[in-house]
Order: C-alpha cells, then structure tokens, then sequence
C-alpha cells in the first residue's frame, strides 16, 4: 500500500475521534423528527467547534491536493477550453462557475477552482452529517470508510451533486418539497444526473408513510420486469442525455459485488432491527427504501453506464441508517456484536478502497498537494 495512505488513514481517525465527541441526537430529533429538547445551546456550541475541526480537516486535505485523480488534467485542460469559451460537454452551470473563477484568479491557474469545489462539497457532506446524523460518529466513518469522501477528489462534478443530494434529503424528510427540488436544480446545473433523485426520493418518503398493499408490490413487481426486459428502452433515455457515454468505456455493463454485498447487508441488519427500528420510525424507513432501490439498481441495472454513480444516490443514504438502527438497538451482547461486525466490515471495504486507490484508473494515491510538492 502507497506510503501516503497513512494520511487518510490518520485524517479518519482524527475526524471520527472528534466525532465521537458530538451529541447530535438531540439536534437531529428537533429539526427532523420536530420533537422539542429543553436547551439544546451549550451542547450545540460544542458539537459546533468538534465539527468546525472535521470540516477544517477534511477541507484542507482535499483542497490541498494536486495532479491526483484519473480526470484531474482532463478537468485543468476543461477548464482551459471553457475560458477560451469553446464546446466542452459539461453543464452550463459549472461551465460558468468555471469561467467566474478565472476571470477572478487568473486564466490557467486551476488550483483554486479545484479547491473551491473542495470546499463546496465538503461543506454539504458535513452539513449533511450535522443535520441528519443522530449518531454523528457512526455516520462519519461510513462516509469516510465507504470512499465517498475520497472519492471526491476525483470526479469533482458528480460528488458536489452527491454531497447535495446528501443534504436535501432533510427537505423531504420534512415534507418542503419545493426547497427539496430547487436545490437539485442547482445541483443539476453541476452534474444533471442528480435530477433522478427528485422522483427517487419522493416515491421513497412516500412508502415511508404508506401501509403497503397489494397495489404496491403489482407496482415493484412491474418495476423488475421493466428492468429485466426494457432495457433497450432504459438506455435510449440514458443516451438521450448523456450521448457520449454509448459504447465508450462507461458503456461495459457487469455488476458491482462490493455494493450488491453492502446493501444486502444493510438489508440483513434491517431485517434484524425492523420492529424495533424500522416499522414505526418513518425516517429509518425512508433510507430503508433507498437502500433497497440502490439493490436493485445494483441487481439488475448493470445495462447501465456507470451504474456505479446511479447507486450512490440512493445508498449513500446507508450512512444514516446503519448508525440509526446500531443506536436504536437494546443493549446487551447482540447490539455489541452488530456494532463492532458492522464497523469491521466497513474497515476491510476501506483497506480494500486504498489498495485500489493507486489504479491507474482511480490514482488516489499518492496523496500530493501543493503546499509541499
């Protein structure tokens, strides 16, 4: 393993051992679940310095970075071909931050148009994490320990419109669904991709709140078949919007067993946890759903190019319900050996990210930055 690793390695342990310092239950339950606390002041400041040192953290270490990422000098040559205002097939939104940025720094110098988007999407995963993760701890090694974090040092348009999707899912949790769908918007103008959420995230906050009934499972049934035998259709709407990625190196299809292996996991520990997690808790439920339409994505959705990235929408939403349910459990030796199993799955996924992370189609090793390069 790259010499290197150590500094994600050492950056995890620092962010999650001040995690660990965070009581965000109390702030979570009042702005997602409206249930009122006495004083919330005293433990917000301190959950506010802890997260303020993540957020400095993860923040330096991603905006610090050079000549990392498989797509970084494509992204430096995009940049290039956007100011002299020539065709490139990125949206407009981030073709004209893109522009804003060198009018202001100076045309070829990337370094601060990579870091801006560090910090922009840094900001919304921790956001995320500050309004949504009741254990925030629990919550920061998945997002850590699956690669989201690192991964977006690579792919730069697509994790600002994760980190967004991330965030917004408090909008519909709280049933304000305009502010939910405006702010996808914005994102879209970033990455178009993430407008699937708008419908995906709906119809699951909806059969959060629905007892099911047959007219449900007639409509999951049709679903699966549309995915098994509409694929041809699927990926005409596809390449309608993202025409380029047709028989490119994207368009390989084959199924990704790390993620399929996740969410049956995450099934299995739901399945564990459902009556005393689960059914009655219609936020758990909600990301319960996600877990499994990323399933089935995951399953039966290798037809599409970068199936990958389609998953990560819906089961990026694992990071709160894992910790959530782990919670919720009743303490004894079973919520002991889920807790301590669930973290020393995500640990191996994370020794297995880093020994990938050196590919030559991934170059997420070695770390460099500017500052020391």
């Amino acid at each position: 393993m790259e010499i290197t690793a150590l500094v994600y390695i050492m950056l995890t342990m620092v962010t999650v051992t001040f995690a660990v310092f965070i009581n965000n239950k109390d702030y979570v339950q009042l702005h997602i679940y409206g249930i009122r606390r006495p004083d919330l002041s005293r433990e917000y400041a301190g959950n506010i310095v802890a997260e303020a040192a993540i957020y400095c953290l993860l923040t330096g270490v991603s905006a610090c970075r050079i000549a990392m990422g498989n797509d970084y000098w494509s992204y430096a040559d995009n940049f290039r071909l956007i100011a002299q205002e020539r065709y490139v097939s990125s949206e407009f939104g981030f073709n004209y931050l893109v522009k804003w940025l060198q009018v202001l720094f100076g045309y070829g110098n990337y370094l601060p148009i990579f870091g801006l988007f560090s910090v922009i999407t840094v900001f919304f995963f921790v956001k995320a994490l500050h309004d949504q993760g009741e254990w925030y701890a629990g919550s920061l090694y998945l997002l850590l320990a699956n690669g989201y974090y690192f991964n977006s040092m690579n792919s730069i348009r697509y994790y600002l419109a994760l980190a967004v999707a991330m965030y917004s899912m408090k909008y519909v949790l709280r049933k304000e669904y305009g502010k939910f769908i405006l702010w996808i918007l914005a994102a879209s103008a970033i990455h178009k991709s993430v407008l699937l959420v708008i419908p995906v995230y709906i119809i699951a906050a909806w059969l959060s709140e629905s007892k099911l009934g047959k007219w449900h499972y007639i409509g999951g049934g049709i679903l699966i078949l549309s995915l098994i035998f509409g694929q041809d259709l699927y990926r005409k709407i596809i390449f309608f919007f993202y025409p380029y990625y047709e028989n490119s190196a994207f368009d390989v299809g084959g199924l990704s067993w790390a993620n399929i292996l996740k969410c049956l996991g995450t099934l299995a520990l739901c399945l564990i946890c459902y009556r005393q997690s689960i059914r009655d808790q219609k936020v758990n439920r909600f990301y319960f759903y996600l877990n499994n339409f990323g399933l089935l994505v995951y399953t039966l959705g290798s037809f599409i190019p970068e199936v990958s990235r389609v998953g990560y929408y819906m089961i990026i939403s694992q990071v709160f319900l894992i910790p959530n349910m782990l919670a919720g459990m009743k303490a004894g030796k079973w919520k002991i050996l889920c807790t301590v199993g669930t973290a020393i799955a995500f640990l191996l996924y994370f020794i297995m990210f880093l020994y990938k992370a050196y590919d030559v189609n991934i170059r997420l090793l070695p770390y460099m930055n500017w500052i020391f390069q």
